[in-house]
């Protein structure tokens, strides 16, 4: 939300300023339909010429996750990290017999359940429910798990990023699609030479809409949107990486209280439970959960 009041206050700001210092709304009423027809549809044109389906969609579906912000909220730490300790702490105290049935059927386990936002992301239990399931197949090497485990979030947040890139780039052609646009408003005008000044002034005039509509929307609307949204794929790689780090941890030997306090120093900043509202979540778990 707070980039759409962003872009708000920029067309504010500059439009504003442009009638307070004389400027006539008209000619760009007039031009702005044609060469916004113009750039903006060899803008779309040119991101389906150089994008997959794939990508497309990612770029769409980032559009909504401007709007929203990230997808993992502070509760939402507190509950991951809840998660894995409840989960480290049945194969401590039961083996890995009893992780079995948890990481089989994620859908159906009382102890994903309790944590029903992380547990309806299924890019998230997959990859809990998959590297512990490495582990009861003896492969429980951490240095090695976690080779693998950063191969697959590089992987992982690669993908994620193709849209903002996707984005990125339009947005750094938008400039250049803008001066195409304006060279053939001269182009118009120069065929229209033998008309009055007024006239060429105008056609002029329309022709320069289209190198400012083309900066306009490359640096105040397009671009700040592509690295928003890379900011939130970001933001929310980072989810991973605190369970990446609980199973590591526990691999190493440590006890479930130490494996979820060095998955909590991975937690952004602005995001992590501090240590004392983790250790009171931690104590207020059922336990059930762990029958």
């Amino acid at each position: 939300m707070l980039s759409i009041i962003g872009i708000v206050v920029v067309m504010g700001m500059v439009f504003g300023g442009y009638i307070i210092a004389g400027g006539k709304m008209a000619p760009i009423f007039k031009a702005l339909p044609l060469e916004f027809m113009m750039i903006g549809g060899a803008a779309v044109g040119s991101f389906m010429a150089g994008n997959g389906a794939s990508v497309m969609k990612k770029t769409g579906a980032g559009f909504g996750k401007i709007v929203k912000g990230p997808q993992w909220k502070k509760e939402d730490y507190q509950d991951v990290l809840s998660l894995m300790f409840i989960l480290t702490k049945l194969v401590r105290t039961k083996g890995v017999i009893a992780l079995e049935p948890h990481i089989e059927n994620p859908g159906e386990s009382k102890i994903f359940q309790h944590f029903p936002k992380v547990a309806s992301d299924h890019h998230v239990t997959d990859f809990v429910c998959d590297y512990l399931r490495m582990t009861t197949m003896n492969f429980d090497d951490p240095h090695q798990l976690e080779d693998v485990m950063l191969k697959d979030l590089e992987k992982h947040h690669h993908e994620a990023s193709e849209g903002a890139h996707a984005m990125g780039v339009i947005g750094e052609a938008l400039p250049a699609l803008g001066i195409v646009a304006a060279v053939l408003g001269i182009v118009k005008t120069m065929g229209s030479i033998s008309e009055p000044v007024e006239v060429l002034g105008a056609m002029i005039g329309g022709a320069l809409v289209g190198t400012f509509l083309g900066i306009l929307l490359s640096y105040t609307v397009v671009g700040p949107l592509a690295a928003r949204l890379q900011q939130i794929v970001d933001e929310e790689g980072h989810f991973y990486n605190v369970i990446k780090d609980v199973i590591i941890a526990h691999l190493q030997g440590n006890a479930p209280q130490v494996a979820v306090e060095v998955g909590r120093k991975s937690v952004p900043t602005g995001m992590q439970p501090s240590f004392y509202d983790l250790d009171e979540a931690v104590q207020e778990l059922p336990p059930e959960l762990l029958t």
